[in-house]
């Protein structure tokens, strides 16, 4: 449905992309991975016309319709909630506007042509799902976490997150042929991401994707391209595939670099050798021909493999914690109702629910930040604690520089490890020398973080600490705090994080804790079995179907239906061929991809009878995909 030939791209003098070659199919589920920079945003402005090619050709099939999730920028003003997201389907609004204009029409002076018009537009919206239009906006609010309430709501008075799921739904339900998301799940909690997730899973049509949110990766996608030196390499399969295939194949490249390598110095050891002697000449000149041919191995760069881990923390009572009878209002707001929490010594507990269930309120809570209106707070014994919130950023020193504001607190057994520790939280070469008055929102939150978990604590309370966090950085905080030998409370809207570290899960909600064992995969088994659908956070998909007939017994309208059906015939036929042009495309492709690793080979070159067959199937290769693409662009054009 959309090919990419030659593509290059400019910033600056730096080339983002070379050359690049690459094809999107109908009903492709594709992750876009790579190091920060590497291109992953550029590419979706790029596919969604918002950012040009300095060269090479963008080809999309006829009718692509394509709709572009940015990760900022975005705002909604003048319109109530329901009202704005509604408005993404204007065409089926113009529609309706149309049967209900020929209605008044048709029940006054009916013509055959109007009849005929009714008949195949009403087929039409129906086709559409015209009829169900209102309930799906309000199926795409509320999985996305709006509520009813939320409805008659004006859209400037939701935050940016919110503005992003109000983009989100109006995107989702225009239904466009290629759906391009740049970090979808940001400011999404969790119910909205496992709603958001299996949405995805049944959209009908492509989908491109960049999150930093493996779980995620992994449910929705099917094939990862990873982008890196200005080039594309495809992995089938999700993130967690593509993390073993990746591996597998720089493991193949080193050992056929190391061979390469051995093979160049040795043809150079002899050029240098005999260079001067004329007898040798015709020898000497074959291996600078032979040398001149090879296609050089390069290697992605290996990130530092990072770790820290935190200091030993004091020892403690059993008891880290505890909550008794507590409520907390703000004013007419009751965000907690005589809750009962208990923290033990060595717990790992994952704070749950939707955004405003009174998450980071319970959080203060233990934290004693603030006090409960009711109820009490009670230490533990020894009680040592160190608080992550979502503001901490506002802590932080705007006169000292990043690496300074790190040493402030460091205690003297973590200063070694204060470069790797920043390393892990993205700053390296001049960034530990900014001044954290110049740091973007982002940057701060992650300096904040790096700087908390240096101090020594036997209880962390952790309040989103994953955000502004790559995958990597994600993972070796997961990893340094699964060596923490403290208690850890924390919140998180990254899936796998708190899959992997949870060993209880408390869901916030309607004034109440309710506790779980386990972590958050049981945590939702453990829902489904007691069949609370109440507060279950997997929504089922629910519909109202609406049946409306007008019947015309007219024979124009039967001729009508006839060639409608011939169309829908003619139309399935292009899509079987399309269909079948595109696996042949796909699949000499992939014999391409073969072929040109073979043709890497350096020990092929010194079998010249085998170079040239494999040369020759490399060109009437070639030759082959060339006459499918032009079949393809063919076919298009009739469609």
């Amino acid at each position: 449905m959309l090919q990419l030939k030659e593509i290059t791209k400019y910033f600056a003098d730096r080339r983002i992309f070379n050359a690049i070659d690459w094809h999107i199919r109908p009903n492709d589920r594709i992750g876009l991975c790579g190091e920060n920079g590497a291109g992953k945003s550029t590419l979706l402005k790029m596919l969604a016309g918002r950012v040009e090619a300095d060269s090479g050709v963008l080809q999309s099939a006829k009718g692509t319709s394509f709709g572009y999730l940015p990760q900022d920028g975005l705002e909604h003003r003048g319109r109530l909630l329901f009202d704005e997201v509604h408005s993404a389907l204007a065409e089926l609004q113009a529609m309706e506007r149309e049967l209900r204009r020929l209605e008044v029409k048709i029940s006054t002076d009916p013509t055959d042509l109007e009849l005929e018009r009714y008949a195949e537009l009403q087929h039409l919206f129906e086709q559409r799902g015209g009829y169900q239009m209102e309930s799906e906006v309000g199926r795409v609010l509320n999985g996305l976490g709006f509520s009813s309430a939320d409805f008659g709501k004006s859209c400037e008075t939701f935050s940016g997150g919110w503005q992003m799921r109000i983009a989100l739904a109006k995107l989702l339900l225009q239904r466009p042929n290629l759906l391009l998301l740049d970090e979808p799940t940001n400011h999404l909690d969790l119910p909205a991401r496992d709603w958001l997730e299996e949405y995805l899973l049944a959209y009908p049509y492509a989908v491109v994707l960049v999150s930093h949110d493996r779980f995620f990766l992994d449910k929705v996608v099917k094939r990862i391209v990873e982008i890196w030196n200005g080039e594309l390499t495809e992995y089938p399969g999700n993130y967690s595939k593509y993390i073993q295939a990746r591996d597998a194949r720089i493991a193949a490249l080193k050992q056929a670099k190391r061979q390469q390598d051995e093979e160049i110095a040795r043809i150079e050891g002899f050029i240098s050798r005999f260079r001067y002697q004329a007898n040798k000449a015709s020898q000497v000149q074959s291996r600078v021909k032979q040398l001149a041919k090879i296609e050089r191995i390069s290697l992605p760069p290996e990130r530092k493999k990072i770790a820290f881990s935190f200091p030993l923390p004091p020892k403690g009572g059993r008891m880290a914690v505890e909550l008794c009878r507590a409520s907390q209002h703000y004013g007419e707001l009751q965000v907690l109702q005589q809750v009962d929490v208990q923290v033990e010594q060595g717990e790992r507990l994952a704070l749950v629910g939707p955004n405003g269930a009174g998450k980071s309120t319970l959080m203060r809570l233990l934290a004693g930040v603030e006090a409960p209106v009711s109820g009490e707070r009670k230490e533990g014994h020894n009680l040592q604690l160190a608080y992550f919130a979502q503001d901490q950023a506002a802590e932080l020193n705007p006169q000292r520089d990043v690496y300074a504001e790190l040493l402030a607190d460091a205690p003297v057994a973590m200063v070694p490890k204060l470069r790797n520790i920043l390393g892990a939280f993205l700053f390296s070469g001049d960034d530990v020398e900014k001044r954290v008055r110049v740091l973007s929102g982002g940057e701060r939150n992650r300096l904040a973080l790096a700087k908390l978990l240096l101090r020594p604590a036997n209880l962390l309370l952790l309040d989103e600490p994953t955000n502004h966090l790559d995958l990597q950085s994600k993972q070796v905080l997961l990893d340094a705090l699964n060596g923490y030998q403290g208690t850890i409370v924390f919140v998180s809207h990254d899936r796998y994080f708190v899959d992997q570290l949870a060993t209880r899960v408390l869901e916030v909600g309607g004034g109440t804790v309710e506790s779980y064992l386990g972590n958050y995969e049981e945590f939702l088994r453990a829902k489904q079995r007691l069949g609370d659908t109440s507060h279950s956070i997997r929504r089922v998909e629910q519909q109202t179907q609406v049946a409306r007939e007008q019947p015309l017994d007219k024979e124009e309208r039967r001729q009508a239906h006839a060639e409608r059906k011939e169309q829908q015939r003619r139309a399935q036929r292009l899509q079987r061929q399309l269909a079948g042009i595109e696996a042949q495309i796909e699949q000499l492709e992939e014999q391409l991809e073969a072929l040109e690793r073979t043709m890497a080979e350096p020990d092929l070159y010194q079998d010249q009878p085998r170079w040239r067959q494999v040369s020759a199937e490399h060109a009437t290769l070639k030759e082959r995909l060339d006459a499918a693409y032009q079949e393809w662009d063919g076919l298009q054009e009739s469609a």
